[in-house]
């Protein structure tokens, strides 16, 4: 399934250009703060925001039944610390402390501690857990039983998706970020999400969706997602006047609503787009594949030191997003290829 690995790659490049536009675009914190913003861009990051992770999670899930099946509980549960979880502590001892550091020479002040991007690690360690144990409980194979996806089934699957935001974010608004179990580094804004399309790779591989989705479906649903995402990059300051990030009025549902459509109309979308035009091999996609994994966790400083280097340059913020996104993309894969190499290091960076 060339095409599965191709899309996590194009996903892997999105993450880093939108860490990229962090201090260009949206009104979030960054380690690198002031100058001007660009409107293009933070439309650009809550695009991004809507589906990218989920999507990381759903593929994850779908390729999680046929792993614990070859391996079984033991074995299955082993690969996954081995994989998730030695990477996540490589990362909490070299990367976060290299990103505070990079704060603290740059502004003076001491960050709070806390896991950066590398809490979709967690997440993953701890859905593979629960599955682990939903499989401990149930105790018996998945067997691949093709059903069809139908439209009515997409479009409840959404409705919850934006309901169930919706209602957790009455309590949670967006950018909200809680410590769940005081470890577990967590914005519950979006948990509904990551738990519906992880929930839905998993239902994925079970009733063959991917093979069995239909491109007429696939390429609707892309279009749904893609006309709602072209309308918020063109007119997203325009538009959110009538949002709300959180609690019980209709701006957050409207919000949620149309945040859980694009989620789940651009995951299938991008699949099924990826399936049709995209699962051919090609031996430089698949070294820069397997690289994808280790290019998440190390690209978070590449991209902070870029743009420290280029803060103070007297240009839009527009240019130096191109400009740090130019390079930090492949400093980051010669960077995770390198350490790849590193005998000692292999198991420590998802290799």
């Amino acid at each position: 399934m060339y095409y599965l690995d191709y899309l996590k790659l194009g996903l892997v490049v999105l993450v880093i250009l939108h860490h990229t536009a962090q201090p260009y675009g949206p009104p979030d914190w960054w380690y690198v703060q002031g100058g001007d913003r660009s409107k293009l861009l933070w439309s650009f990051t809550v695009v991004n925001g809507s589906f990218f992770m989920a999507l990381f999670f759903a593929i994850s899930a779908y390729l999680l039944p046929p792993s614990y099946e070859r391996k079984g509980g033991r074995r299955y549960l082993l690969d996954r610390f081995r994989r998730i979880g030695a990477p996540f502590v490589f990362g909490v001892l070299t990367i976060v402390p290299t990103l505070r550091y990079l704060y603290h020479h740059a502004y003076g002040d001491y960050l709070e501690f806390s896991f950066a991007h590398l809490w979709f690690l967690e997440h993953l360690l701890v859905y593979a857990i629960l599955y682990a144990a939903w499989r401990a409980i149930v105790r018996r194979p998945v067997v691949q039983e093709p059903r069809p996806l139908s439209g009515w089934a997409i479009a409840g699957f959404t409705a919850v998706i934006g309901l169930g935001t919706y209602v957790i974010r009455m309590k949670w608004p967006v950018d909200t970020w809680l410590g769940i179990l005081e470890f577990i580094q967590a914005e519950p804004a979006d948990l509904v999400q990551y738990g519906g399309l992880f929930v839905a790779g998993l239902l994925a591989y079970r009733c063959g969706w991917l093979t069995g989705i239909s491109r007429r479906t696939g390429l609707t649903c892309l279009a749904i997602g893609g006309a709602l995402a072209i309308a918020h990059l063109a007119v997203l300051p325009e538009l959110f006047r009538f949002y709300g990030p959180g609690g019980t009025g209709g701006a957050s549902l409207l919000w949620s609503v149309v945040e859980g459509t694009m989620c789940v109309t651009l995951s299938i979308g991008l699949v099924v787009l990826f399936r049709e035009y995209a699962n051919r091999p090609s031996a430089f996609l698949t070294r820069l594949g397997a690289a994808s994994f280790t290019v998440y966790i190390v690209h978070v400083p590449v991209v902070v030191v870029l743009q420290l280097l280029v803060r103070d340059l007297a240009v839009a913020p527009l240019v130096k997003f191109l400009l740090v996104g130019a390079i930090a993309a492949p400093v980051s894969f010669v960077l995770a290829a390198g350490l790849r190499r590193v005998p000692y290091l292999r198991a420590w960076v998802g290799a």
